[in-house]
């Protein structure tokens, strides 16, 4: 038994906190393929010279260090640093942490609701999560924290920060961060709390286009966006926003569930990798909701794994045009292979590609539109033109009082989410020229 999940960005961003990704978990470790005495006896010769240099290293430990150390705390230990030096999402995980693994993607889980990694010895948010304690707080994707309370952060193992940032739901924590454009660093507080994300939601922006918001690929997420799209189409839908933006990712069937929404056939993702079954195509069905409805997909820096699937495949197969600006660029595939009833391993075992071969890995979707975010202003001293119905004895117009041109909801719009705002006004221009 398999299932898929993808895993998130920069360094193992462990889990009460949150999880992003593409991740596949093995039901047994008798699943993994062991290898037998002639392919042992044909690898490369163990390097001698470095296993009498590790028992050396072990046994000064034991001998010299300041208090004792037990072997098997030692030994586990050597295991984590094995593991970490292969990649920035491989990892050995404890049972508490493959517990929290799988609340995340049911959607419920501890903790702050932001997706963190390592970076150059600091915690670095990728993305905080919708409707949680720390968006509520104003954490914003790119903040580097530097101490959390009363201790520094620097060097400090991400599990341990994690731990750090767990708590009872209720309890504070002062997160100390770095943020750029900021010429001190700030001191943001935040209330732990249960997290319980809904990874879909929608509205309709005016009265033909509807706004699509995936904040997570969760196992149900396929499913709620068919429910969501199924209520706003009685509104005789013109096109669709698909926000994926701050997405750091989730299940993969989630992914294949949702570019299958939207695309009718095809290719959506396939993955390529060393193990017989790491090799795996994802293709779309013919039964679709809107094959054909003009659509728009934001993405941003803080969309990754996950969210570059479905913004891939519908930018391969021309099914969207693709607007924001350039994605994370995590493009591998992490599977859980268990090692004891207790212990697993959180491997990178593939990669993924998008239906035109594309590895996204290190390099990201590139929007179709680049559009920064940006806060814009009216300016008060715009020259106010004169119009025909300013001069004296003009001709009136039978519609005249009728018809209400108020654009104050697109000004409003204009000034909260610039992106969404261009995301709209080109999809009013498709809808205008396919009439």
């Amino acid at each position: 038994m398999k299932s898929v999940f993808l895993s998130g960005a920069l360094k193992n961003s462990l889990i009460s906190i949150a999880l992003s990704g593409c991740l596949s978990l093995s039901a047994t470790a008798a699943d993994t393929p062991v290898p037998d005495a002639e392919t042992i006896k044909n690898e490369k010769t163990l390097p001698l010279d470095e296993l009498r240099l590790f028992t050396e290293v072990f046994q000064r430990i034991k001998s010299s260090y300041v208090e004792p150390v037990d072997d098997a705390q030692l030994l586990e230990d050597a295991l984590r640093g094995m593991i970490a030096g292969l990649d920035p999402h491989s990892a050995y995980l404890e049972p508490s942490e493959f517990e929290n693994l799988q609340a995340h993607t049911s959607g419920e889980f501890g903790g702050l609701g932001i997706e963190v990694g390592i970076e150059d010895g600091f915690v670095r948010v990728i993305t905080p999560i919708d409707d949680t304690p720390a968006q509520r707080a104003g954490v914003k994707a790119g903040d580097l924290i530097t101490k959390l309370d009363d201790h520094a952060v620097q060097g400090m193992d991400l599990s341990k920060a994690v731990e750090l940032m767990r708590g009872k739901p209720g309890s504070k924590i002062i997160l100390t961060v770095v943020r750029e454009g900021e010429e001190k660093p700030l001191e943001i507080e935040v209330v732990r709390d249960i997290i319980q994300v809904a990874s879909v939601r929608s509205r309709m922006l005016d009265e033909n286009i509807a706004y699509l918001r995936v904040s997570q690929f969760q196992v149900d997420s396929g499913k709620e966006v068919n429910k969501h799209l199924k209520r706003l189409m009685k509104n005789d839908l013109k096109g669709v926003v698909l926000d994926l933006r701050n997405n750091p990712g989730g299940v993969l069937q989630a992914a294949v569930d949702i570019g299958d929404t939207f695309l009718s056939d095809g290719l959506i993702v396939y993955t390529k990798g060393r193990m017989p079954d790491s090799e795996q195509r994802f293709g779309a069905t013919s039964d679709t909701l809107v094959p054909d409805l003009p659509m728009v997909v934001l993405i941003n820096g803080g969309s990754a794994s996950a969210s570059e699937i479905v913004a891939g495949a519908l930018q391969d197969q021309k099914r969207a045009i693709i607007m924001g600006l350039p994605s994370f660029g995590k493009g591998s595939v992490q599977t859980v292979l268990p090692l004891t009833k207790e212990r697993a391993l959180k491997l990178t075992t593939a990669r993924y590609y998008t239906p035109a071969g594309r590895s996204i890995q290190a390099q990201g979707i590139k929007p179709d539109i680049e559009v920064k975010d940006a806060e814009i202003t009216l300016r008060n001293d715009s020259y106010e033109f004169l119009k025909e119905s300013d001069l004296n004895g003009h001709l009136e117009n039978s519609n005249e009082g009728k018809a209400d041109m108020s654009n104050a909801d697109s000004t409003d719009l204009a000034a909260r989410d610039y992106q969404l705002y261009e995301a709209l006004n080109l999809l009013k221009a498709i809808v205008i020229v396919q009439k």
